[in-house]
């Protein structure tokens, strides 16, 4: 086919808004492939975070800001380096800025994958999300047998609480949102929890008295009356310690009182990307960590995740609440900025 020339982008304005802007197509350099996009994926935390406070304070100057990180496509065209990945090769593509919602994406070789045939593009393209909830539940180090909650059901927590069953975890879910609880049991979790209601006896019931051993928590903003809540329905030491693990993924911040001696001896694990490798330029372009040292690279948690969909062992369907084509993505991201109670895994075709 001939190379195309434009493409359409996703974008946000100055005043939050939602607006389809068109521009060139790049040419893959080395290292990178162009791909025709078959499917993204609207992350409903880390992309539309900024949307509330622009139309609290808009700036009709400011230029659009193009999103997307997570999409699944074809490629038209390999750059030097990318020799392997043919035109015609289906692939799981990431990257801030280069995943974007749009016809045509170029991708570093190293922030793709390839699609297991056994699954569609729209479930590839979950890969970004669910390669950084792969990486959440490591930090967590999620155990066979242990008791692990996961706080904040967006996207990244259900695809974590999944993980913490093929993990071999008894897993706990907790979120505000009816919709949210629901789909969380439907993809596996033991004990569903509305933090309105009593949960740290809950968790104590569910737990059969031992507390806790780790927990997630997987939302952005203040977390701090979350913390609090999770330390309670720790496991705690004979000297009144609280013991166990909590890793904290995406953009919260908490401020507990009397820490750090309020959570005793609890350790908090940020959790930082989907995994060693991202933003390193020269690695995303092709200069990999040597596997013996670096086993669980963001590429590696990208394949991981998608073997487990394709094994059927990691159920991405059920998160797809809405399906649009681009050209109507404005409608499918209001829903998750306006109404976040009835959307959740919001996939553009274009």
């Amino acid at each position: 086919m001939n190379r195309p020339k434009t493409r359409r982008v996703a974008a946000i304005d100055g005043r939050g808004q939602f607006v389809l802007i068109e521009e060139p197509v790049p040419q893959p350099g080395r290292g990178e492939v162009l791909a025709e996009n078959r499917a993204s994926l609207i992350s409903p935390g880390t992309e539309l975070g900024g949307v509330k406070g622009r139309r609290a304070n808009p700036d009709p100057d400011a230029p659009p800001r193009r999103f997307g990180y997570s999409s699944a496509g074809v490629v038209l065209e390999a750059g030097k380096g990318c020799e392997d990945l043919p035109p015609g090769t289906e692939l799981a593509c990431m990257g801030d800025g280069y995943a974007l919602h749009s016809d045509y994406v170029v991708v570093p070789r190293n922030l793709t994958v390839p699609k297991p045939p056994e699954i569609s593009f729209e479930e590839a393209a979950f890969a970004h999300l669910a390669a950084t909830a792969l990486h959440a539940v490591r930090r967590a180090d999620v155990r066979i047998g242990e008791n692990f909650l996961v706080v904040g059901l967006g996207v990244l927590g259900q695809l974590a609480v999944q993980l913490g069953r093929i993990a071999g975890a008894h897993v706990a879910a907790m979120d505000l949102l009816p919709m949210r609880r629901e789909l969380a049991a439907r993809g596996g979790a033991d004990l569903v929890l509305d933090p309105r209601d009593e949960p740290v006896e809950q968790v104590r019931r569910f737990t059969r008295g031992y507390g806790l051993d780790c927990g997630l928590i997987a939302f952005g903003g203040d977390a701090t009356e979350a913390v609090e809540l999770v330390s309670r329905m720790m496991k705690v030491a004979p000297d009144t310690h609280r013991m166990g693990r909590l890793a904290i993924v995406g953009g919260a911040q908490f401020q507990a009182s009397g820490w750090p001696v309020a959570v005793g001896n609890m350790d908090i694990r940020p959790s930082s990307r989907p995994g060693p490798g991202y933003h390193d330029e020269a690695w995303e372009h092709g200069r990999d960590y040597p596997a013996v040292f670096v086993q669980w690279t963001t590429r590696r948690n990208m394949e991981e995740a998608l073997r487990f969909a394709a094994e059927g062992r990691l159920d991405l369907e059920i998160l797809i609440t809405h399906r649009l084509p681009l050209g109507d993505f404005a409608e499918g991201a209001e829903a998750l900025v306006s109404s976040p109670g009835a959307a959740l895994g919001v996939v553009l075709r274009p």
